[in-house]
Protein backbone atom coordinates (compact mmCIF):
# COMPACT_ATOMS: atom_id res chain seq x y z
CA UNK A 1 0.00 0.00 0.00
CA UNK A 2 2.55 2.57 1.00
CA UNK A 3 4.76 1.91 -2.39
CA UNK A 4 1.46 2.24 -4.13
CA UNK A 5 0.57 6.06 -2.32
CA UNK A 6 4.38 6.94 -3.52
CA UNK A 7 3.38 6.50 -6.84
CA UNK A 8 6.24 2.86 -7.16
CA UNK A 9 5.68 1.49 -10.53
CA UNK A 10 8.70 -1.33 -9.96
CA UNK A 11 10.11 -2.84 -6.94
CA UNK A 12 13.54 -4.45 -6.63
CA UNK A 13 13.98 -7.11 -3.77
CA UNK A 14 17.41 -7.40 -3.81
CA UNK A 15 18.94 -10.79 -2.84
CA UNK A 16 17.36 -11.63 0.53
CA UNK A 17 14.59 -13.76 1.65
CA UNK A 18 11.72 -11.23 -0.11
CA UNK A 19 13.41 -12.26 -3.66
CA UNK A 20 12.33 -15.47 -3.21
CA UNK A 21 8.75 -15.26 -1.50
CA UNK A 22 6.33 -16.47 -3.98
CA UNK A 23 3.50 -14.05 -2.14
CA UNK A 24 6.07 -11.11 -3.06
CA UNK A 25 5.78 -10.72 -6.66
CA UNK A 26 2.01 -11.95 -6.68
CA UNK A 27 1.25 -8.76 -4.28
CA UNK A 28 3.26 -6.53 -6.51
CA UNK A 29 1.22 -8.04 -9.40
CA UNK A 30 -1.98 -7.50 -7.77
CA UNK A 31 -0.87 -3.65 -6.82
CA UNK A 32 -0.29 -3.05 -10.30
CA UNK A 33 3.51 -2.92 -9.98
CA UNK A 34 6.42 -4.76 -11.47
CA UNK A 35 8.44 -6.86 -9.46
CA UNK A 36 11.68 -7.56 -11.03
CA UNK A 37 13.00 -10.92 -10.57
CA UNK A 38 11.59 -14.13 -11.06
CA UNK A 39 7.82 -14.41 -11.66
CA UNK A 40 5.59 -16.84 -8.69
CA UNK A 41 4.94 -19.53 -11.33
CA UNK A 42 8.90 -19.87 -12.05
CA UNK A 43 9.90 -19.47 -8.22
CA UNK A 44 7.58 -22.39 -7.91
CA UNK A 45 8.95 -24.75 -10.46
CA UNK A 46 12.48 -23.62 -9.58
CA UNK A 47 12.69 -22.73 -6.83
CA UNK A 48 11.71 -25.50 -4.78
CA UNK A 49 14.14 -28.46 -5.19
CA UNK A 50 12.40 -31.48 -6.01
CA UNK A 51 10.23 -30.02 -8.62
CA UNK A 52 13.35 -28.64 -10.15
CA UNK A 53 14.90 -31.63 -10.16
CA UNK A 54 11.99 -33.12 -12.01
CA UNK A 55 11.96 -30.50 -14.55
CA UNK A 56 15.79 -31.37 -15.19
CA UNK A 57 14.61 -35.19 -15.36
CA UNK A 58 12.34 -34.27 -17.89
CA UNK A 59 15.05 -32.56 -19.72
CA UNK A 60 17.27 -35.19 -19.97
CA UNK A 61 19.59 -32.94 -17.53
CA UNK A 62 21.63 -35.39 -14.80
CA UNK A 63 21.33 -35.23 -11.62
CA UNK A 64 22.43 -36.07 -8.20
CA UNK A 65 20.97 -39.66 -7.64
CA UNK A 66 18.32 -39.39 -4.68
CA UNK A 67 14.88 -38.95 -3.70
CA UNK A 68 12.09 -38.05 -6.16
CA UNK A 69 10.22 -36.14 -3.59
CA UNK A 70 10.00 -35.80 0.10
CA UNK A 71 11.07 -38.21 2.24
CA UNK A 72 10.35 -39.19 5.78
CA UNK A 73 12.76 -41.15 8.35
CA UNK A 74 11.65 -44.73 7.30
CA UNK A 75 12.28 -43.77 3.52
CA UNK A 76 15.41 -41.42 3.95
CA UNK A 77 16.61 -45.42 5.83
CA UNK A 78 15.34 -46.83 2.27
CA UNK A 79 17.59 -44.73 0.01
CA UNK A 80 20.50 -45.42 2.42
CA UNK A 81 19.80 -49.08 1.44
CA UNK A 82 19.62 -48.56 -1.95
CA UNK A 83 22.07 -45.87 -2.63
CA UNK A 84 24.69 -46.31 0.16
CA UNK A 85 26.08 -43.74 2.48
CA UNK A 86 27.27 -40.48 2.64
CA UNK A 87 24.00 -38.93 1.93
CA UNK A 88 22.56 -35.91 2.09
CA UNK A 89 19.25 -34.22 3.90
CA UNK A 90 18.17 -31.07 2.59
CA UNK A 91 15.40 -28.82 3.11
CA UNK A 92 12.80 -29.03 -0.36
CA UNK A 93 12.20 -24.82 -0.17
CA UNK A 94 15.90 -24.35 0.83
CA UNK A 95 18.54 -21.93 0.08
CA UNK A 96 21.50 -20.38 0.93
CA UNK A 97 23.39 -23.27 2.63
CA UNK A 98 20.50 -23.43 5.41
CA UNK A 99 18.69 -26.92 5.96
CA UNK A 100 21.59 -29.17 4.65
CA UNK A 101 23.18 -32.08 6.95
CA UNK A 102 25.33 -34.78 5.71
CA UNK A 103 24.76 -38.14 7.09
CA UNK A 104 28.35 -40.60 7.35
CA UNK A 105 26.37 -43.11 9.79
CA UNK A 106 22.61 -44.05 9.68
CA UNK A 107 23.15 -43.60 13.54
CA UNK A 108 23.06 -39.87 12.64
CA UNK A 109 19.99 -39.93 10.42
CA UNK A 110 16.83 -39.49 13.33
CA UNK A 111 18.97 -36.33 14.91
CA UNK A 112 19.96 -34.88 12.03
CA UNK A 113 16.58 -35.67 10.24
CA UNK A 114 14.92 -33.92 13.26
CA UNK A 115 17.66 -30.67 12.97
CA UNK A 116 16.97 -30.47 9.04
CA UNK A 117 13.48 -30.23 9.54
CA UNK A 118 12.83 -27.60 12.16
CA UNK A 119 15.51 -25.21 10.30
CA UNK A 120 13.55 -25.61 7.34
CA UNK A 121 10.51 -24.58 8.86
CA UNK A 122 11.99 -21.78 10.75
CA UNK A 123 14.22 -20.41 7.32
CA UNK A 124 11.53 -21.33 4.58
CA UNK A 125 8.01 -22.32 6.66
CA UNK A 126 8.62 -25.94 5.15
CA UNK A 127 9.73 -28.58 7.01
CA UNK A 128 9.93 -31.31 4.01
CA UNK A 129 13.08 -33.21 2.77
CA UNK A 130 14.47 -34.73 0.51
CA UNK A 131 17.57 -36.93 0.19
CA UNK A 132 20.91 -36.70 -2.32
CA UNK A 133 23.88 -38.86 -2.73
CA UNK A 134 26.41 -37.02 -1.38
CA UNK A 135 29.50 -36.96 -3.80
CA UNK A 136 32.52 -36.32 -2.28
CA UNK A 137 35.49 -34.57 -4.36
CA UNK A 138 33.03 -32.41 -6.46
CA UNK A 139 33.14 -28.67 -7.88
CA UNK A 140 30.41 -26.77 -7.50
CA UNK A 141 29.89 -24.12 -10.56
CA UNK A 142 27.40 -22.39 -11.24
CA UNK A 143 25.81 -20.52 -14.19
CA UNK A 144 24.34 -17.46 -14.61
CA UNK A 145 21.33 -16.42 -16.56
CA UNK A 146 19.41 -13.59 -17.62
CA UNK A 147 15.83 -13.87 -19.81
CA UNK A 148 13.93 -11.25 -21.16
CA UNK A 149 9.79 -11.26 -21.31
CA UNK A 150 9.79 -12.36 -24.88
CA UNK A 151 11.40 -16.37 -24.53
CA UNK A 152 15.11 -14.98 -24.93
CA UNK A 153 17.23 -16.61 -22.32
CA UNK A 154 21.59 -15.79 -22.16
CA UNK A 155 23.60 -17.66 -20.26
CA UNK A 156 27.19 -15.97 -18.59
CA UNK A 157 30.36 -18.37 -18.64
CA UNK A 158 30.76 -19.82 -15.23
CA UNK A 159 31.73 -19.23 -11.67
CA UNK A 160 33.02 -21.93 -9.70
CA UNK A 161 32.08 -21.44 -5.98
CA UNK A 162 33.89 -25.10 -5.11
CA UNK A 163 35.46 -23.11 -1.78
CA UNK A 164 33.26 -23.29 0.96
CA UNK A 165 32.35 -23.40 4.51
CA UNK A 166 29.27 -24.96 5.87
CA UNK A 167 28.07 -24.53 2.49
CA UNK A 168 28.78 -21.38 2.34
CA UNK A 169 30.57 -20.25 -0.89
CA UNK A 170 33.82 -17.71 0.31
CA UNK A 171 35.54 -17.48 -3.13
CA UNK A 172 34.22 -17.58 -6.53
CA UNK A 173 36.03 -17.80 -9.75
CA UNK A 174 35.64 -16.98 -13.15
CA UNK A 175 35.83 -18.34 -15.48
CA UNK A 176 36.63 -21.87 -13.89
CA UNK A 177 40.18 -23.44 -14.20
CA UNK A 178 38.94 -26.76 -14.27
CA UNK A 179 36.11 -26.11 -16.89
CA UNK A 180 36.77 -26.87 -20.92
CA UNK A 181 35.10 -25.57 -23.50
CA UNK A 182 32.87 -28.42 -24.20
CA UNK A 183 31.77 -28.84 -20.74
CA UNK A 184 30.97 -24.76 -20.72
CA UNK A 185 28.81 -25.33 -23.20
CA UNK A 186 26.94 -28.52 -22.23
CA UNK A 187 25.92 -27.04 -18.74
CA UNK A 188 25.52 -23.19 -20.50
CA UNK A 189 23.14 -25.16 -22.87
CA UNK A 190 21.09 -27.13 -19.36
CA UNK A 191 20.99 -24.03 -18.34
CA UNK A 192 19.12 -22.36 -20.87
CA UNK A 193 17.40 -25.17 -21.45
CA UNK A 194 15.88 -25.30 -17.68
CA UNK A 195 15.43 -21.72 -17.72
CA UNK A 196 12.95 -21.68 -21.62
CA UNK A 197 11.16 -24.83 -19.87
CA UNK A 198 9.67 -22.75 -17.61
CA UNK A 199 9.19 -19.61 -19.06
CA UNK A 200 11.69 -17.50 -16.77
CA UNK A 201 12.49 -14.47 -16.81
CA UNK A 202 15.23 -11.99 -15.37
CA UNK A 203 18.38 -13.05 -13.31
CA UNK A 204 18.82 -16.28 -11.83
CA UNK A 205 21.45 -19.13 -11.51
CA UNK A 206 22.23 -22.69 -12.10
CA UNK A 207 24.23 -24.77 -9.57
CA UNK A 208 25.90 -28.03 -11.03
CA UNK A 209 27.84 -30.53 -9.16
CA UNK A 210 31.09 -31.27 -11.49
CA UNK A 211 33.00 -34.76 -10.67
CA UNK A 212 36.72 -35.27 -11.87
CA UNK A 213 35.70 -37.14 -14.91
CA UNK A 214 33.71 -33.71 -15.41
CA UNK A 215 30.59 -35.39 -15.59
CA UNK A 216 28.10 -32.43 -14.36
CA UNK A 217 24.62 -32.95 -12.16
CA UNK A 218 21.82 -30.25 -11.45
CA UNK A 219 22.09 -29.14 -7.73
CA UNK A 220 19.71 -26.35 -7.85
CA UNK A 221 18.79 -22.88 -8.99
CA UNK A 222 18.39 -19.66 -7.09
CA UNK A 223 15.63 -18.00 -8.93
CA UNK A 224 17.09 -14.21 -7.59
CA UNK A 225 20.27 -11.87 -8.60
CA UNK A 226 22.81 -13.57 -6.28
CA UNK A 227 25.17 -11.91 -3.80
CA UNK A 228 28.23 -13.29 -5.94
CA UNK A 229 26.68 -11.77 -9.40
CA UNK A 230 29.52 -8.58 -9.27
CA UNK A 231 32.42 -11.30 -9.92
CA UNK A 232 30.60 -12.03 -13.35
CA UNK A 233 30.14 -8.04 -13.63
CA UNK A 234 33.50 -7.30 -13.51
CA UNK A 235 34.84 -10.19 -16.18
CA UNK A 236 32.44 -9.71 -18.42
CA UNK A 237 31.52 -5.91 -17.51
CA UNK A 238 27.51 -6.30 -17.70
CA UNK A 239 25.54 -4.80 -15.27
CA UNK A 240 23.52 -7.65 -14.52
CA UNK A 241 21.00 -5.51 -12.28
CA UNK A 242 20.75 -2.94 -15.04
CA UNK A 243 19.63 -5.70 -17.33
CA UNK A 244 17.20 -6.91 -14.44
CA UNK A 245 15.76 -3.53 -14.95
Amino acid sequence: DKARQRGVVGIHPGWGFASEDTRFPQRCKEAGITFIGATAEAMNLLGNKVQARAVARKLGIPVVPGSDGAVDIATARQLISEIGLPIMLKAEGGGGGRGIFAIHNEAELEDAFFKASTMAQASFGNPRLFVEKFLADVRHIEIQVIADMYGNVFAFDERDCTVQRNHQKLIEECPSAFVTPELREKMTSAAVALAKRVGYRNAGTIEFLVDNDRNFYFCEMNTRIQVEHPVTEEVTGVDLVCEQL
